[in-house]
């Protein structure tokens, strides 16, 4: 979303007024002596000053959610960047109930099954993009989310989910990744038995393998999955899988622990993430979606003992450190549904899946009732949606402010237009001020480039823009005749290639900008700088290669299992430019 400083009364009207207040107001500004005007200014403006929402009320990427197991009208969904926000009408309207006391990524957020007035929530990010944000530990509530209190495990930095025990709220489990771009101990499984007082430490392979999953029996709370990763993060690359990656079992509610994922039938290849789901209805029946080479949907009809491959289609499999979440319904242990890319069904077990339809693209979680299959809940890049007819139906995601844009810029138009891209939509333009005080979807629309880039507004036709995105593509859009049209630099779509392979690098959030002193000069930068003065028709490089052009940073990501090549870890670029 977008916040911007608010005006005390006499500067609203001072934008209705226009020109004839601003003279105004300069000229008495004027007389003041200069003593006056150097401190007291700032003073006077900006104790009036106060951040407002300008929208859009258009949802950002999601991941922790959970609906309250008592009251079948309210949800709770953490967002990227945004807190936690509650709905008390499914999905109508949403508040965010965390801003007082945290903010920030969140992880996982959950109810306890027992008592709604108690809240856990895990921060940091749950997927674990280049452009990622770390959190800050647990948060816990005892009234409803009402107020918080941090409980520990601060340098957990991502923690991706949390497991109360069905018969104890004192009781709760958590797997936490760790330092994405680097070691440390505090990762793994974590347990409290005094309502997260203290926690233990039950489940740590090493400083480099955190835990992505968990599932508890509701029957036999003592009986615990788990599911460890080792994913590393750097400037230039992303690595999923390794050493240390694996599924656990435990019986003795996490004293102690024994790999499953060597057994029978599971895949004997590197392993990198693997999601899982205990059936509600046969607990000795369990899914694992796992990252391998010869990876895929297992399943398990003794408790882990032996394993089966059902289905290795790419589609619920695809970008596999990016999803990889598997669901089963509480009362038919045949019906199973997989988040990736697009959101899948299957009623056979896992054999066979279709596409559901959904309100938005890149599935991230989902929340099943425990007692009724039908009322669910999905988190994806548009935010969190409720359905109550089994996935046939969906809340909209057009009612909560939480998009995150890359960049922001603002424009010439009176009154002034903020214009940015947000992360798996479309780019934005958006009225800064409306005469009769609100600004609804009316006042806002899509503008040049895509989700990740830079915009340059036309410093001589505020209705001329150019956006980035991704793959080194630049648009123009004229806003008047509607015209858009491609002016990228080089125009071939690096999508999948390894930087290592291209004539030049652009960044997946590269520079794009007009000169302050000529304003038919646009710039756009790779690993070199490029220019042009006949709108993007042409454009000719003025610099050398004006990186370190080290190749042993160019290769291609994702590691040894599923590489993972987007634009995002293209390295050895330019990353910011000034005239």
């Amino acid at each position: 979303m977008i916040f911007e400083y608010k005006s005390s009364t006499i500067f609203y009207y001072f934008h209705i007024m226009k020109k004839y207040f601003l003279l105004s107001f300069v000229l008495f500004l004027s007389f003041r002596s200069e003593a006056q005007l150097k401190y007291p200014l700032d003073s006077l403006l900006f104790t009036t000053y106060q951040y407002r929402n300008i929208g859009p009320f258009r949802g950002g990427r999601a991941s922790g959610i959970c609906g309250d197991y008592k009251n079948k009208q309210v949800f709770y969904m953490g967002s990227t960047g945004g807190g936690v926000w509650q709905t008390k009408d499914g999905g109508s309207n949403w508040k965010n109930i965390s801003d007082k006391y945290f903010g920030g990524s969140i992880g996982s957020v959950e109810v306890c099954p027992t008592d709604p007035l108690l809240i856990y929530a895990g921060t940091g990010e749950n997927t674990l993009r280049g452009n990622v944000s770390e959190g800050n530990g647990m948060w816990k509530s005892i009234d409803g989310g009402k107020s918080w209190k941090n409980v520990g495990l601060n340098d957990t930095k991502h923690i991706t989910k949390i497991v109360f025990n069905p018969r104890n709220p004192d009781i709760v489990y958590c797997a936490a990744i760790g330092h994405l771009f680097g070691a440390n101990d505090e990762r793994g499984i974590f347990k409290t038995t005094d309502g997260g007082k203290s926690w233990e430490h039950v489940l740590f392979v090493n400083d480099e393998v955190g835990a992505v999953d968990m599932a508890i029996d509701n029957t036999n709370p003592n009986t615990v999955y788990a599911s460890t990763w080792r994913v590393k993060r750097s400037p230039f690359g992303m690595e999923s899988g390794g050493e240390g990656s694996a599924l656990w079992k435990s019986t003795n509610g996490g004293e102690s622990w024994k790999e499953i994922s060597k057994n029978k039938g599971f895949p004997k290849d590197t392993l990198g993430i693997i999601g899982i789901s205990l059936c509600a209805s046969n607990t000795d029946k369990i899914f694992a979606l796992v990252e391998s080479k010869t990876g895929g949907l297992f399943v398990s009809n003794d408790a882990g003992e032996t394993w089966t491959k059902q289905n290795d289609e790419n589609k619920i499999r695809q970008r596999a450190w990016y999803f990889s979440k598997i669901f089963t319904d509480p009362k038919n242990e045949n019906l199973v549904y997989i988040c990736n890319v697009e959101f899948y069904k299957s009623t056979d077990g896992g054999k066979t899946f279709s596409q559901v339809g959904t309100q938005h693209g890149d599935h991230h979680n989902m929340w099943i009732d425990p007692e009724d299959g039908q009322r669910m809940m999905i988190a994806d890049d548009g935010g969190a949606q409720i359905s109550f007819d089994g996935a046939h139906n969906w809340s909209t995601y057009n009612n909560q402010p939480t998009a995150q844009f890359y960049r922001v810029t603002t424009d010439t138009h009176f009154p002034y237009r903020i214009l940015g891209c947000q992360q798996d939509n479309s780019s934005v333009r958006i009225l800064s001020r409306t005469y009769d005080g609100s600004i609804g979807s009316q006042d806002w629309s899509s503008t040049a480039g895509f989700e990740s880039g830079h915009i340059a507004v036309d410093p001589l036709n505020d209705d001329i823009v150019y956006g980035g995105n991704y793959g080194g593509y630049i648009s123009r859009l004229n806003h008047k005749t509607g015209e858009n049209r491609t002016v990228s630099v080089y125009p071939v779509s690096p999508i999948g290639d390894g930087a290592d392979t291209l004539k030049y690098r652009f960044q997946w959030n590269f520079p794009i900008l007009f000169s302050p002193h000529n304003p038919k000069k646009i710039y756009a930068a790779g690993n070199e700088l490029f220019v042009s003065e006949n709108e993007g028709q042409s454009w000719k490089s003025i610099s050398p290669d004006l990186t370190t052009n080290d190749k042993s940073k160019q290769v291609p990501s994702g590691g040894n299992i599923t590489k993972d090549n987007t634009g995002v870890e293209y390295y050895c670029t330019i990353f910011a430019v000034v005239e």
